[in-house]
């Protein structure tokens, strides 16, 4: 179903002329670990180490020297604004999935006329045919591109929605070509329109309004819980695409000179454990913002983003939901 590209990997390893590799694997990949790493092994000759960490997206990239020559990245596109490295290869694992256009017509029909399509990396490659079936229904489609840490036109990343912004004052609403919430949930929040979720397998389309007003019920609920708050602790991600240091000094401005305390602290992963040594009322994430936004039942205290703490802090109103985004 997602194309390995094993081919092309052992072709650019042989070209690299390495003769060890480490391999990055998002969570739903990890069960091809041991196909993925006999091929290359066989064909190549070259040692191959499988990062047995979690791998959140791009911007988790492994530092593999020191562990290997080289190293593949699956599951994931690049991200520009990070930099290119010659001896990193990304593999994005593109669906082979078809489109149903019969069944896709009838489907698609009821969405208002003017559509801002959107998809996750792996079927990025619908677009083009998704543009095809709305304009032969009489719909308007667009595909807005996005900043810097956006590789595709259409692509979203749970962190940055600027391919949905781009064309926002253009569209009705969103179409999201994937599965699952994480993705589209951040153009609900960055775009403030409509985004239906349309699975390509299934065919069938889901609408995120619901999710989106309960997820913002519960950011409110925390912002006021931690508007109480007499000191925080402002977290630095370490991981190379999610390191925001600028933010970090934001936000301990911002606490300092409301009269709070503040402790900053770099954290490779972001858990309850992690922080539990901490003697704050509150957090401040300046790593990826899905962090605080899906993950905060998970904590004892509110995890709040950088905008967040501006309304905490009562240096902003809530007018809306401040959606924080890793630009490009």
């Amino acid at each position: 179903m997602f194309d390995l590209e094993l081919d092309r990997v052992v072709k650019w390893i042989g070209a690299g002329g390495f003769s060890s590799v480490a391999v990055q694997l998002p969570e739903g990949l990890k069960i091809r670990a041991p196909e993925i790493s006999d091929y290359i092994a066989r064909e190549t000759g070259a040692s191959v180490i499988i990062i047995g960490r979690p791998c959140y997206g791009a911007c988790d990239l492994f530092d593999y020297r020191g562990w290997a020559d080289a190293l593949v990245h699956y599951g994931h596109s690049a991200i520009p604004s990070m930099g290119a490295d010659d001896n990193v290869l990304y593999i994005e694992a593109r669906s082979d999935i078809g489109l149903d256009e019969d069944r896709l017509r009838e489907v698609l029909e009821p969405l208002p006329d003017r559509i801002g399509i959107l998809a996750t990396i792996q079927y990025i490659g619908l677009i083009g045919e998704m543009d095809g079936i709305l304009r032969s229904i009489g719909k308007e489609p667009f595909v807005g591109t996005g900043d810097s840490r956006i590789m595709y036109p259409g692509q979203v990343l749970g962190c940055n929605c600027t391919s949905a912004e781009s064309v926002s004052d253009s569209v009705d609403c969103f179409l999201y070509i994937g599965e699952g919430q994480f993705h589209p949930l951040a153009a609900a929040f960055g775009s403030r329109k409509p985004v239906y979720v349309l699975n390509p397998i299934t065919c069938e389309i889901a609408d995120m309004t619901a999710s989106r007003d309960r997820m913002i019920r519960r950011r409110f609920g925390t912002i006021q819980i931690a508007s109480k708050a007499e000191s925080f602790l402002v977290i630095i991600s370490s991981k190379i695409g999610q390191c925001r240091k600028d933010a970090a000094e934001t936000a301990e401005k911002m606490i300092r000179e409301s009269g709070r305390r503040c402790v900053t602290a770099v954290i490779e992963e972001i858990t309850p454990d992690s922080l539990a040594a901490y003697p704050v009322d509150a957090y401040v994430c300046t790593a990826c913002p899905r962090v605080a936004m899906d993950d905060s039942a998970r904590y004892g205290k509110p995890m709040l983003t950088v905008p967040e703490l501006e309304v905490a802090l009562g240096l902003k109103e809530w007018t809306g939901y401040p959606f924080d985004q890793i630009r490009g």
